[in-house]
């Protein structure tokens, strides 16, 4: 069945049809050999993301499917995925508390910009934008963002809190002064998850190594009762510190409540005037200024809280034994009152308030809501758009560099044509529809990618297969789930993420060129030091790599050349060549435009003063690519001026385009036909004949090396 072209640019998902039979069968195994990997995975990598552990399968759903339908490779697996879950959680952790109802509808807001922007680029055929981000670049920031994610799951692994701050590394060093607090169950889960993904992935490599890693786990943690909850009122917390930060929370927790019943009203109110009319304009500055007031008030409190919350969390408690019916009593460890008896089990605040729940065992994922997400328009901030834009920008671009680029890994093997542009369009519909449905930005998996082809994926249709079975999973299989544990999930992390982690292309790099192992050092340093604010790193990296290539194109390699002995012309200093009474030969390697125009003056007025018995100049343009108005006006000034010190300029290799630059301005004209050769042996042996020399002495590759 053959469709319009036109038809298939709309709907690109057509070119899979008429499906055959051993198709469908292929593209079904590896759909549910995918999905087996991708319902953990994207619980792992919604954690990383600071959403709740199902937010992963919302993410798994239909972004899933969307992306293959529209996008351009028929391979490439699309969902949650370790890098741009990271960047989600840093570009948001300044604005909400992760986890938190303000924080989820932040990151489905994201969602829908990125998915907006990657399409705008997608549609006018912009996705070269994303050449700015150098390989180096990119080497740099994902061997920094791989440590970062690696390390932010140690504390899941160990079962002890990690505060978040504004310094990554303060961070990890809270976590390592709580080792000796480890919680043992919680490691050896953590433990037994990477030993059997690893055992797995090197004995049995076709085999779901991480969905065997969760039934194992899953089941252990049901069977020995791996979580143990408790609730406890501020009043049965003995210890005055964390009875004091616990009131002081319960308090401002109210008082953040107020605020923000007292924001929407006032902006309820105000929207009120503002439909009105003009005649009320005092009456809106005066909403407005008390608005930002309470913004301002409401954004201390939280981060107060947030503040408080790393402290209680930090201090572990005992839980006192006590007989039927009463009240159990929480202790600090190492103040418990003599001869008070303990269950001997270390338990933490692991969410604050007038009564705070304490757990005694490990996390586990929970409860997770049967059915699927609520289908809609996500809340919009206004205000939060301006502040969220260059995390958008930097996620879109990330995003779609890791999807296109395992897009054309694939393709390198299946001899499928990629399109940039239609990836960038599947991987922009699937980010904004992944909003209606409440999912975080999503992007092309390497490792889901393999799988896919791997298991046999002929078309995309293994990604439909995908989505429905995570589907099923939403409506009927939720309630397995609930004691998987969270170390499991920090170990399917770092496992993921261990195989980022390439230190060599950072020295390829540096091998390659000095300026691209710069701007590698240095973007893996960047993201290291701006950590947890990711996007800064990249962001500087991509600056340093622009900037060292306008500093290369800005003095470009000149070289005065000389006939060798074989008659080819080189580098006159490199081979010690002798100059010539007849032409000063010089070869510019570099495109001509404004930022180093004055360089190339430099340099050819230069070599004219230091061989001033020359009568011709002849410039080897074969590297000269480009000639912008700045460099045409600079090459005029040199023919005009030279040619009225008696000094004949000549070219030689001048390309079409330059040459159409010098025919639209005039320069052509002046400089004449007469002076312009296709190669340096022709312009040389122009020359030579004008100022009288031999022509077959002068070229003659055996006589003596003459400099031209």
């Amino acid at each position: 069945m053959i469709f319009p072209s036109a038809l298939q640019k709309f709907l690109p998902f057509l070119r899979w049809l008429p499906f055959k039979g051993a198709t469908i069968k292929a593209d079904l195994i590896a759909g549910v050999t995918v999905a087996l990997v991708l319902v953990p995975q994207s619980m792992a990598y919604a954690q990383l993301a600071g959403m709740p552990a199902y937010f992963g399968l919302y993410a798994a759903f239909l972004p899933v499917m969307i992306a293959a339908l529209w996008g351009s490779s028929n391979q490439l697996g699309t969902g949650p995925v370790a890098v741009v879950s990271l960047l989600t959680a840093s570009s948001l952790a300044p604005f909400a508390a992760p986890a938190s109802e303000h924080f989820i509808m932040l990151a489905v807001m994201l969602a829908l910009m990125v998915g907006a922007f990657q399409l705008f680029l997608g549609v006018f055929k912009l996705g070269v934008i994303v050449n700015f981000l150098s390989h180096p670049v990119i080497v740099g920031f994902t061997n920094a963002a791989a440590m970062i994610i690696a390390l932010s799951q140690v504390n899941k692994l160990i079962g002890v809190p990690m505060g978040r701050s504004e310094h990554f590394i303060q961070d990890i060093a809270g976590v390592i002064r709580q080792v000796g607090d480890t919680h043992w169950p919680t490691l050896a889960m953590g433990a037994v998850a990477i030993a059997i993904m690893w055992g797995v992935r090197k004995f049995r490599p076709k085999w779901p190594g991480v969905l065997v890693a969760v039934l194992v786990t899953t089941v252990a943690s049901w069977l020995i009762g791996f979580e143990r909850n408790d609730t406890a009122a501020i009043e049965q917390i003995g210890d005055a510190e964390a009875s004091v930060l616990l009131a002081e929370y319960a308090r401002t927790d109210e008082r953040i409540k107020e605020i923000s019943d007292q924001i929407v009203a006032k902006s309820n109110e105000l929207q009120t005037l503002q439909k009105a009319g003009g005649e009320h304009a005092r009456e809106e500055a005066t909403f407005n200024y008390e608005l930002e007031l309470l913004k301002l008030q409401l954004k201390d409190r939280e981060d107060e809280n947030r503040r408080r919350n790393r402290a209680i969390r930090s201090i572990v408690f005992e839980r006192a034994k006590v007989g039927d019916g009463g009240a159990p009593r929480f202790h600090a460890v190492g103040r418990v009152p003599a001869g008070v008896a303990t269950d001997g089990m270390r338990w933490r605040i692991v969410r604050p308030g007038k009564t705070s729940k304490l757990s005694g065992g490990g996390e586990v994922v929970g409860r997770i809501p049967e059915g699927l997400p609520r289908f809609g328009l996500p809340n919009i901030s206004w205000d939060m758009i301006g502040s969220l834009i260059s995390a958008a920008v930097v996620i879109s671009l990330v995003g779609f560099m890791e999807a296109i680029s395992i897009a054309k890994a694939i393709a390198a093997k299946t001899k499928q044509k990629i399109d940039p542009n239609q990836e960038l369009i599947g991987q922009g519909l699937a980010n904004i529809v992944g909003s209606l449905t409440q999912a975080f930005p999503v992007s092309g998996s390497f490792s889901r990618s393999a799988v896919n082809i791997n298991a046999g994926a002929v078309t995309g249709m293994s990604s439909v297969f995908t989505g429905l079975l995570v589907l099923l999973t939403l409506l009927f299989l939720t309630p397995l789930l609930y004691h998987l544990p969270q170390a499991v999930l920090a170990a399917v992390i770092i496992m993921a993420v261990i195989g980022l982690i390439n230190f060599d292309a950072i020295k390829h790099a540096w091998q390659a060129n000095r300026h691209d192992g710069i701007a590698a050092v240095v973007t893996f340093l960047a993201t290291l030091g701006f950590a947890p604010h990711l996007d800064n790193g990249i962001l500087v990296g991509a600056g340093l790599a622009i900037g060292l290539y306008l500093y290369r194109t800005m003095s470009p390699r000149v070289a005065i050349l000389g006939r060798y002995h074989d008659g080819t012309l080189r580098d006159a200093k490199v081979n010690n060549l002798p100059a010539s009474d007849v032409v000063t030969a010089v070869r510019f390697d570099g495109r001509l435009y404004f930022a180093n125009v004055s360089y190339f003056e430099d340099a050819i007025l230069e070599a004219v003063a230091s061989n001033p018995k020359a009568p011709f100049l002849l410039i080897v343009a074969d590297g000269v690519n480009e000639m912008d108005a700045s460099g045409e006006e600079v090459v005029h000034h040199i023919v005009d001026r030279l040619r009225g010190n008696g000094v004949t300029v000549v070219f030689s290799g001048l390309k079409k385009q330059v040459i159409d630059v010098m025919r639209a301005t005039g320069l052509f004209d002046v400089v004449t036909q007469a002076n312009i050769f296709p190669t340096a042996d022709q312009a040389l042996a122009a020359i030579y004949e004008r100022a009288g020399h031999v022509e077959a002495d002068a070229l003659r590759p055996d006589g003596p090396p003459v400099a031209g």
